[in-house]
């Protein structure tokens, strides 16, 4: 487990060893100027980061800061839930943007804010969904270390006692919809399973029963060939797959004899696409890929990031019927974001 302060401390040590790239090229992208002039973009050293990544990423982010309302939320209906409103705080964060003095800190501080001002006094919920609270405790346990707000380690210990308070109460020792579900889902139930150990991560205290309890619903619900169904073993599906891979190499069990099985399951299935929730689905496959496979994620990198360029909108963001504006933006940006790995979940 990793303290909050050996957090701060390797997110400065982390930054003082990117070599302090070329500022945004202002001639290529003339309208981001305002934005993004003299701005330099911290990365790390040894990698090199493809042209369309950063010229996507860029444009994504610009989208975002000025979509964003004094708030901290944005137009769209998704736009209005905390959930949303992490997923794109998180974008900023893993581009390294700095939540004190760069050029987005205004941005990244009123979505932190505005998740924050959203929690419930009475049981630590946000949102109206376990989806919203899921990833809303995602961004405030990246945020706590990189933004300066003494706030973040209540809001995110109450998130964190709501997520393992309503597992308690769960016959399957797991999530669906509502804090208050008696069923459960490998969708609902990986999302809390990352921000717990995302919060762990960041020095708040999880049992490690409450993982275990999580990861045998996991296994419940993955077949004899690796896949993932959404209730069961059946019907399943790359995404969930995905999400099962994710949740196995963050709880740092590689080791596992099913997991080779399970990266097996998702390698050949490196060119599926997601007809409903795509970008949701290139979001959890980037993170899948990474820890699993580098080299099989490199090939689908470099897929994944000509398909969103090219499916950017000219004014920076992606669309999707089923969560925005925003909330395509920021998971379309969240799956390249590896090419970057500045945030604490992206550590292998």
């Amino acid at each position: 487990m990793i303290l909050i302060s050996n957090t701060k401390q390797k997110i400065s040590i982390m930054r003082s060893l990117l070599c302090p790239t070329m500022s945004i090229c202002i001639a290529l992208i003339p309208s981001l100027a305002s934005v993004s002039e003299a701005q330099s973009i911290p990365r790390r050293g040894s990698d090199v980061i493809p042209q369309e990544v950063e010229l996507a990423y860029t444009k994504g982010l610009v989208y975002l800061a000025k979509t964003q309302a004094a708030d901290g939320t944005y137009g769209d209906r998704y736009g209005k839930q905390p959930g949303i409103v992490g997923v794109c705080t998180l974008a900023f964060l893993a581009h390294g943007e700095d939540a004190e003095n760069g050029p987005y800190a205004k941005n990244i501080k009123k979505g932190i804010d505005f998740i924050i001002k959203s929690q419930s006094s009475k049981n630590g919920y946000l949102g109206n969904s376990m989806y919203n609270h899921g990833f809303a405790t995602l961004a405030l346990a990246e945020a706590y270390g990189m933004v300066n707000d003494p706030r973040i380690e209540k809001a995110l210990e109450n998130a964190v006692k709501l997520i393992t308070s309503s597992q308690d109460r769960n016959p399957k020792g797991a999530w669906r919809y509502a804090p208050e579900s008696k069923s459960a889902d490998s969708t609902v139930a990986g999302c809390q399973i990352v921000a717990l150990l995302a919060a762990r991560n960041a020095g708040i205290p999880v049992s490690d029963d409450n993982i275990d309890k999580a990861l045998k619903y996991m296994d419940s619900c993955r077949a004899s060939n690796g896949g993932y169904g959404y209730t069961s073993k059946s019907g399943a599906r790359t995404t969930l797959t995905a999400i099962g891979s994710l949740c196995m190499s963050l709880a740092k069990k590689k080791d596992d004899k099913a997991f080779n099985t399970v990266t097996k399951y998702l390698v050949k299935r490196i060119d599926s696409t997601a007809h409903h929730h795509p970008f949701y689905h290139e979001y959890y496959m980037a993170q899948a890929l990474f820890h699993a496979d580098e080299e099989s994620w490199k090939l689908w990198n470099e897929k994944n990031s000509k398909i969103m360029s090219a499916s950017q909108m000219p004014d920076g963001s992606w669309s999707d019927r089923s969560m925005g504006q925003s909330g395509a933006t920021g998971f379309a940006l969240l799956s390249m974001a590896l090419n970057y790995r500045l945030l604490p979940i992206y550590e292998k």
